[in-house]
Parts: structure tokens; sequence; C-alpha cells
């Protein structure tokens, strides 16, 4: 399946980002929706790769921007909405459900049959918390569309890597601060690296035996959260005191005041999803799937000694080769 144009909605993200430079190598045209292109100028950077300022969420926009390509790789996501109520607020309602459902019904008016979808691990319509449950319905509605386009779905774990919102902000926390009260501490997770989420989403593009397929992406090993910011914090070279909050009445006073932060790093709703362990059976694994260990990773971009290999990528990747 030749694939020489693709839509990558989301792109200007952690994610979309790895996926475009990957692209790009690839010699594929890319097409990013933004709404502010001055705020892209590395993707800009990308030979093959076109910024294209537009609303997606206006169905006649969406329309014309597919036109003319192979391909649609949706990555939009939040982690947080300020307008919480059951089964969801506006914000993941927006981003989550209505957008997917604008999606698989422009394509066939656009003559595009080929989608990968971004869900998420633990992605459910009775998950406890609105992300997850946002996130199974905009799952379902593209799945329900399998008949009239060639649909790939990817669960991913917390995706962690060079620039990532995740170890880098509990390496952020443990510089600043000597005592780190934590909530949801033994909620499990099974991280996996950005640059084979980039490369499950670039291998299964013209890959005709993953039409209609679901796809788990998790890394090796299964590490509960206080094990992950005790390792963050031995990366760099911190011995903070943790504070287990559990999963409580404390944890969620913590959640809801850094809810209240310009960009907050926990909410009220993020320990609701820490409910359910976001791991694997590996029945649901990528063919072929080989994901790296953290431990191969994040001192290359934690640590104050860098892994010479991943300094390489990370240049690579800020200049698209």
């Amino acid at each position: 399946m030749d694939l020489a144009n693709v839509l990558l909605i989301g792109g200007s993200g952690f994610v979309g980002g790895w996926i475009a430079s990957r692209l790009s190598e690839s010699g594929v045209r890319v097409t990013i929706p933004t709404r502010h292109r001055e705020n892209t100028k590395k993707l800009i950077t990308l030979p093959t790769v076109e910024m294209v300022e537009a609303d997606v969420h206006e169905p006649a926009t969406l329309v014309q921007l597919m036109r003319g390509q192979d391909a649609v790789i949706n990555l939009v996501g939040i982690l947080h909405d300020g307008d919480s109520r059951l089964p969801y607020g506006k914000g993941f309602a927006a981003a989550h459900v209505e957008l997917p459902r604008k999606i698989v019904a422009a394509m066939p008016q656009a003559g595009v049959r080929r989608l990968l979808h971004m869900s998420a691990l633990q992605a459910a319509l009775g998950a406890p918390s609105e992300y997850l449950r946002s996130k199974g319905d905009g799952e379902m509605l593209v799945r329900a569309a399998k008949e009239q386009i060639d649909v790939t779905i990817f669960r991913p774990s917390v995706i962690f890597g060079p620039g990532d919102a995740f170890l880098n902000m509990f390496a952020s926390l443990v510089r600043l601060l000597p005592v780190l009260p934590l909530g949801g501490g033994s909620a499990r997770f099974q991280p996996v690296y950005v640059g084979d989420v980039a490369a499950a989403f670039v291998d299964s593009l013209g890959d005709r035996t993953t039409f209609g397929r679901s796809y788990d992406l998790c890394g090796p090993k299964v590490y509960s959260l206080r094990e992950l910011v005790d390792y963050t914090a031995h990366l760099v070279g911190r011995s903070p005191w943790i504070i287990d909050l559990g999963t409580g009445g404390w944890a969620y006073l913590q959640a809801g005041v850094m809810w209240l932060l310009p960009k907050p790093p926990l909410s009220p709703d993020n320990l609701r999803s820490m409910e359910v362990d976001s791991v694997t059976d590996g029945t649901h694994d990528f063919p072929g799937w080989q994901p790296q260990a953290l431990e191969a990773v994040a001192p290359g971009y934690l640590s104050p000694a860098e892994i010479p290999q991943l300094r390489f990528d990370r240049y690579r990747f800020r200049a698209g080769r």
C-alpha cells in the first residue's frame, strides 16, 4: 500500500513531532493543521512537512484538509478539562468524541479510507475517569466506522521520552522540593518509549493486516508510580522525602489544588484514571513489538551524564533526520 501524503491531526504535540519526523525521513509529505503556526517552528523545519493554520473542529475544513491525502492520523487528546461533569466535560467531549466523529464523517466525503487513531490504555465507557470514558466513546465511534474506513486503533500506556510531560514533570518537582507529597503512589503503569510509539504508527500505515485492529502499546516492565518517582529522583541526583498520600481524601485535596494551576500537573480526574492499572496482558501487542526499556532511555535525557546514542537520537529528531 503506497502512501505519499498523510494528514497528521494533533501533529504539533509530543507524539506528533516524533511521527512527523519519521514520516518526513521516509519521504512522506505530511500536512499538520495548527491554530498557531508560529508556535510550531521545530516542525516547520522538517523536510516534506507543511504546517497549515486551520480549525480541525470545523467539518468543512476537515474535508478540505483531507482532499488529496492517502491517510489520516488522529492524535488529538487532552489530559484536563475545567468543565468537570458526568459522563465527561465539554473539553473531553470535543477533543475525544466529537472530533473523531467529524473525522470519520469527513473521510468518505474526501475519498480517504486509511485512519490511524490514538486512544488510551483502559479507555472504556465504564471507566472511572472522564478522560478514559471520553476516550472510550471516541474509540467506539471510530471502530463502528470500520466498514467505511480502514482503521487501526492504538492504546498506549503513559508515554515517556525526551520532551515528555511525565518523567520530566517529576524531575522538576524533585529538583525543587525537598518533600514531595504523592497521591496514587501504588498506581501501576507500563511506560512506553515515544520512539516506539511513533514507529508503530508509521509501520502500520501501509500494513493491511492491521486494518480493523486495536493494539495496546506498552513497555516491557510494570512500575508503581512511587517506583517511577524514586527512579526519576535517582537519575537527577536528588533524594526528596516522598510522602505517599494514597488514594483517599488527602490525595484528592492535593490534586484539587494542583488542578487550579495554569498548567496543572495533576487533577482529580487523573487520580480517578489511576484507579485502573495502565498495564496490558500482552494479548493485543502490535506485530513484532519489541519496546525499549525505560532504563535504556530515561538516563539519556534525565541524568547529567547522557547516553551518546540517545543524545544523537534527540539531535536527529530536532534536525528532522
